[in-house]
């Protein structure tokens, strides 16, 4: 009897050794796999050269990210976000994100960049890790010419969820309609659905008057200044590579150069 007790402590003992074993084991792994999607330093510039793309989260604004004619998307911004993707030898992938949900396409990792003509808000830098600003800005009015004088009290806007413009028509307690985007908004305007809109100052002079798809549009009041920053993961060591970037290219010419070809030059804040 004493025998087959002491065979089954020794097959227990064996067991547990094991099942111990396994689980040290199965840590390892997931410390391999957090590991790796951080970077092996917990750098987020290690995370994204290991993986090979920069990940740009964006909507459609001209003159900071839009499609040319091939289909390639072109502007300030991603004329720029490109730059940094070379310095850090990846690819730049462009995202169309809903703006609304920026926050959580970062956290997630959906993305890697917020940059799209951000406005750096008390709510964007509490919760991302922001550049210095490059751009200032301001958020205006938008209505058909023959509303050029209209009560604005009075109107109905299109505004673009979770932007500055839905900010700024919040605060002066406006009727609003949020849409997807400012080009949306812009369109609620032209079709009649809305009666004004509150986009970028920076759009505005890209999108609406003569010569562009928008001539019966004009904007008017200015409704607020603002400074543009991108927008990376709390805590990631990413924004202070892309302020290096900015310097570096504002001091040789190449972030000037890359602002008058978009008509932004003015706009441009010394870094």
């Amino acid at each position: 009897m004493k025998k087959k007790i002491v065979a089954f402590m020794l097959c227990l003992t064996m067991v547990l050794s094991m099942t111990a074993c396994g689980g040290s084991d199965s840590e390892e792994k997931k410390d391999a796999k957090d590991n790796t999607e951080a970077g092996e330093s917990g750098s987020d510039v290690d995370y994204i050269k290991d993986k090979g793309t920069l990940v740009i989260g964006i909507t459609e604004f001209e003159p900071m990210d839009y499609k040319d004619d091939s289909g390639e998307w072109v502007g300030f911004d991603a004329d720029m976000a490109k730059l940094v993707a070379e310095e850090l030898g990846v690819e730049a992938e462009f995202v169309v994100i809903d703006w609304d949900t920026k926050i959580m396409e970062l956290d997630s990792k959906n993305i890697d960049v917020v940059w799209n003509g951000m406005t750096l808000t008390s709510e964007v830098t509490s919760a991302m890790e922001c550049t210095n600003a490059y751009c200032n800005n301001a958020q205006v009015v938008v209505v058909p010419g023959d509303k050029k004088d209209a009560d604005l009290a009075g109107l109905t806007f299109a505004v673009e969820a979770g932007s500055a413009g839905e900010a700024a028509a919040s605060d002066k307690e406006y009727n609003m309609n949020a849409v997807a985007s400012q080009a949306d908004a812009l369109m609620e305007v032209a079709s009649g659905t809305s009666d004004a809109a509150i986009i970028d100052l920076l759009m505005a002079g890209a999108m609406i008057g003569e010569g562009t798809s928008y001539e019966d549009l004009i904007h008017t009041e200015e409704l607020t200044t603002e400074e543009y920053g991108v927008g990376c993961r709390k805590g990631s060591d990413l924004a202070e590579f892309i302020n290096g970037i900015f310097e570096t290219t504002y001091g040789d010419g190449r972030m000037m150069e890359i602002a008058e070809t978009y008509g932004v030059q003015e706009a441009i804040v010394e870094q």
